[in-house]
């Protein structure tokens, strides 16, 4: 059975606290799993999550701050440790290459696995599998950094009443599948789209269009919500979002349901960003993150 789920490593921002490891968020999508920020202490998190070196496909780093990307070196040596078959593909900001190979080969280990090297530079398409398209867009924060977005192809959902109303049934409804047609019937009489899910990661940022952008119609947004609204000039000096302002972007974009992340040790009581987040008026589905939680993407329209 494929498995679509956002599983949570770690949440917190700058400074982990005793309930909160830095970042570091695993996406299963179906067969393949997209780790992104691993912050340090995410191989432990793994291994407490029930995540292995075998389950990674792609890393996706928004930015070369500590907390974002310090456990980056300990993944890429348990990858090599543990012998992955397959090639794992790293996305990161690429004026950010001499922070990624330090990482890469911080100290001595034998490499066993093909990484390959993806940076990126501008906004655009990184990858385009049968299972989805992964885009890059630019934020807006102190060093370079981008957030992500997977988006799966369109398909066809088939409509029984009108595959009975045509006589379809069987082994023809294959067919018309396949070949668009069956006996003067188009497809798109027995049919409709079936959108594809979408899903955004955001991590620190202002408000900019590349925000905007990544949530738009999203199935599943992870966001950063580094600080509280009273603490709106401070977010915006650090570049950072607030638990308002990243509702208010899943509000407008029609997210179904969002996850508030990367919390500012300061503060105590992780529910003020769920009032928060209701107060700026979004109403879909909402989870505060904790460390190991599981987020399933939700079912398609």
């Amino acid at each position: 059975m494929s498995v679509r789920e956002l599983v949570v490593l770690g949440t917190a921002s700058q400074v982990p606290t005793r309930h909160r490891n830095h970042n570091g968020y695993l996406l299963r999508w179906d067969g393949e799993g997209i780790l992104f920020d691993p912050g340090e202490g995410t191989q432990r998190q793994m291994l407490r999550a029930g995540v292995t070196a075998h389950d990674l496909n792609r890393i996706c780093v928004t930015h070369f701050h500590g907390d974002h990307s310090l456990g980056l070196a300990g993944v890429i040596q348990r990858i090599n440790l543990d012998q992955v078959p397959h090639e794992i593909t790293a996305h990161y900001p690429r004026s950010g290459q001499h922070f990624f190979e330090r990482l890469r080969y911080a100290t001595a280990y034998r490499e066993t696995v093909a990484l390959t090297e993806a940076p990126v530079d501008t906004d655009g398409a990184l990858a385009l599998t049968p299972a989805y398209t992964l885009d890059a867009r630019r934020l807006s924060h102190p060093v370079e950094s981008y957030g992500y977005r997977l988006t799966e192809p369109d398909g066809r959902r088939m409509l029984p009443d009108r595959l009975a109303a045509h006589g379809i049934k069987g082994p023809d409804v294959g067919r018309v599948q396949r070949e668009g047609s069956l006996n003067g019937v188009p497809l798109d009489e027995v049919s409709e789209v079936r959108r594809g899910q979408r899903f955004a990661f955001v991590m620190d940022t202002r408000l900019c269009e590349g925000v905007h952008a990544l949530a738009e119609g999203c199935d599943l947004l992870v966001i950063e919500s580094t600080f509280l609204d009273e603490d709106e000039t401070l977010a915006t000096d650090h570049g950072h979002l607030t638990a308002g302002q990243a509702a208010r972007v899943a509000r407008d974009a029609g997210v179904r349901h969002l996850v508030l992340t990367h919390f500012s040790q300061r503060y105590s009581d992780p529910e003020e960003f769920a009032r928060q987040a209701r107060a700026a008026g979004y109403a879909g589905e909402l989870t505060v993150a904790r460390d190991l939680t599981r987020v399933p993407v939700p079912k398609r329209r």
